[in-house]
C-alpha cells in the first residue's frame, strides 16, 4: 500500500513544528537561559541551531523521505548489506516510547488545568503560592493523574487512527495556529506589564558576572544541548514525519522553516514581563528576600503552574 503524504506544505511544517515545540520551548528554555547568563546563552543557542540543528534536522528528514518507512525499516532499506545502522532505529523507538510516557503525563496535567479553569478552581487574585498549591494537590493524587493521562492518550490514538491528512494534519493546523495566536497575545500582554524592561534586561542582556561564575564552557554545552532537545533530534521523530513528506518540498527549506517556528515560540514564550512579574509575586507570597530566591530559581520551580495561570 502506498504511503500517505501530507495534503499541504503548511500542514507538514505545522505538524513537524508541533513535534519540536513543547516543554523545551515553553518551560525549559526560559529557566535555562536565565541560569546561563541570559543573552549570551541565547546567542550561542541561535548559533548552534544554524550550525548543527538545521543540518541534523535536514539529514533526519532526508532519511525518512528516502526510505518512506518507519525508523527501523528505514535504516534497513538504506543501509549497506550487513550494516547495523538499524539498531539505532530500535533505540530511537525506545526513546519515543519513553518520551510518550513523559508527555502524556504532562499533557494530562494541562488537560486537568483546562478543566479546573473552566469549573472555577482558579479565581482572579490568586497568589502564585495558591496556584502552585493546586498543582501540588494534583501531584499528590495519582488516580486523578492517571485518569487525565488516559484521556489524553485515548484522544491521541483517536486522532492518529484518522490518518495523516484527516487526523494529524487537520488537528495540528487548528491547534498550532491557536498556539501561535495565544503565544503572541501572552507576549504582548507581558511586555505591557510594569517592570517589563527589567525582565527584558534579565532575559536578553548578557550577565557576565554569572558567565564567569558558571564558566563559558558550561554555557556553550547548555546551549548545544538545548538546540538538540528543542528540535526533537536523535529519536527518529523527524525521520517519521519525513517519511510522509512530499518529494516536491526542499529538505533544507523545510528544516529552516521548522527551526524558525520553533525558535519563535521559544523566544515569545520567555516573555520578559512574565519573568519579572513571576519573581515579584513569588517574593511577596513567600515573603523572602531577593538573596533567598533568585528569579532563575523562581522561574524553574513555579513556571509550569504559574504560566498556565498568568
Amino acid at each position: 500500500m502506498e504511503r500517505e503524504s501530507f495534503k499541504s506544505r503548511l500542514g507538514f511544517i505545522l505538524v513537524s513544528a508541533g513535534c519540536a515545540i513543547g516543554i523545551g520551548n515553553v518551560w525549559r528554555f526560559p529557566y535555562v537561559a536565565g541560569e546561563n547568563g541570559g543573552g549570551l546563552f541565547v546567542l550561542f543557542y541561535l548559533i548552534f541551531l544554524v550550525l548543527m540543528g538545521i543540518p541534523v534536522l535536514t539529514m533526519e528528514l532526508a532519511v525518512g523521505r528516502a526510505s518512506r518507512k518507519s525508523a527501523v525499516l528505514g535504516y534497513k532499506k538504506l543501509e549497506k548489506p550487513k550494516s547495523k545502522w538499524h539498531i539505532h532505529g530500535w533505540f530511537c523507538m525506545l526513546g519515543c516510547y519513553l518520551l510518550m510516557m513523559y508527555y502524556t503525563t504532562v499533557s494530562g496535567w494541562m488537560t486537568s488545568y483546562f478543566y479546573k479553569f473552566a469549573t472555577g478552581t482558579f479565581e482572579s487574585g490568586m497568589t502564585s503560592e495558591q496556584v502552585s498549591g493546586v498543582f501540588s494537590q494534583l501531584q499528590s493524587n495519582p488516580i486523578e493523574m492517571v485518569i487525565w493521562m488516559a484521556i489524553i492518550t485515548i484522544l491521541g490514538f483517536l486522532v492518529c487512527s484518522r490518518g495523516i491528512q484527516k487526523g494529524i494534519e487537520k488537528v495540528s493546523k487548528v491547534m498550532m495556529i491557536a498556539l501561535l495566536v495565544l503565544i503572541l497575545a501572552l507576549a504582548v500582554n507581558s511586555i505591557l506589564l510594569s517592570g517589563a524592561g527589567e525582565g527584558l534586561k534579565f532575559y536578553l542582556v548578557p550577565d557576565f558576572e554569572k558567565v564567569s561564575e558558571i564558566g563559558i564552557g558550561n554555557i556553550v554545552s547548555a546551549a548545544m544541548n538545548q538546540s538538540f532537545f528543542t528540535l526533537s533530534l536523535g529519536i527518529a521523530a523527524m525521520e517519521i514525519f519525513g517519511s510522509y513528506m512530499s518529494k516536491d518540498n526542499t529538505l533544507p527549506g523545510e528544516s529552516v522553516k521548522i527551526c524558525a517556528l520553533d525558535t519563535f515560540v521559544a523566544i515569545m514564550a520567555d516573555s520578559p514581563g512574565r519573568v519579572l512579574s513571576l519573581w515579584r509575586d513569588l517574593l511577596f507570597s513567600l515573603r523572602v528576600s531577593h538573596t533567598e530566591l533568585s528569579p532563575t530559581k523562581a522561574l524553574h520551580s513555579y513556571s509550569l503552574p504559574c504560566q498556565m495561570y498568568l
